[in-house]
């Protein structure tokens, strides 16, 4: 059990991209995942999934726009030949919102639980990845990945195993292939992109 305080706030704002499904219950609750589309300045735009436990049809049409609360969640699915590390959404709340430009913004504080890998791009640029463990209650802890880039992934990459970090950052998915024994197919990867490093006094 990692022994310290986890902090774990998202904010995110964007477009319903489907109808919710029902996934699973737990202590007879049902739960179900949406698709939830976010725009980034860019023009490009990243998919997350949502997970609600009141899927009010009309709020949850596909087309709204929302704003939504709620925390960043981490399961290993075991269904495959390998366990593979599933990050979803956790809403708090939900209300409709004007349509914007779209809104993902993070606050975590957790552990440091891998030894950070620093690396280069081809065209020379510093990276640092990360895994962060963030602590539940009752014992239970998430495990996200997280990359920095540039004098952040300096900062990062120095740190050591068990160490705090506080951050600031945004959820963004990746599509890339993925060779299997049945052949080649596409697959979502997720991550949290820092943005800033936080002091842990500093108010948010």
């Amino acid at each position: 059990m990692i022994e310290h305080k986890g902090e774990n706030r998202i904010s995110l704002q964007g477009q319903v991209a489907g109808v919710p499904q029902l996934t699973h219950r737990n202590h007879g609750v049902d739960y179900y995942t949406v698709p939830f589309r976010v725009p980034r300045l860019s023009g490009a735009e990243d998919v997350v999934n949502l997970v609600t436990n009141l899927p009010d049809e009309r709020l949850w049409q596909p087309g709204n726009w929302l704003g939504v609360e709620g925390e960043v969640r981490s399961y290993n699915n075991r269904t495959g030949t390998l366990p593979r590390l599933v990050i979803t959404v956790l809403v708090r709340a939900a209300q409709p919102c004007a349509a914007t430009r779209g809104e993902n913004r993070l606050v975590l504080r957790g552990v440091v639980c891998k030894t950070p890998v620093r690396r280069r791009t081809p065209l020379g640029r510093e990276i640092c990845d990360l895994l962060l463990a963030v602590n539940r209650p009752y014992g239970r802890a998430d495990y996200l990945p997280c990359i920095a880039w540039g004098s952040l992934a300096a900062l990062c990459g120095g740190m050591e195993v068990g160490e705090t970090l506080r951050l600031e950052g945004r959820l963004q998915s990746r599509t890339y292939r993925k060779l299997t024994p049945e052949g080649e197919e596409m697959r979502t990867a997720y991550e949290i992109s820092v943005m800033n490093l936080l002091p842990e006094e500093q108010p948010v």
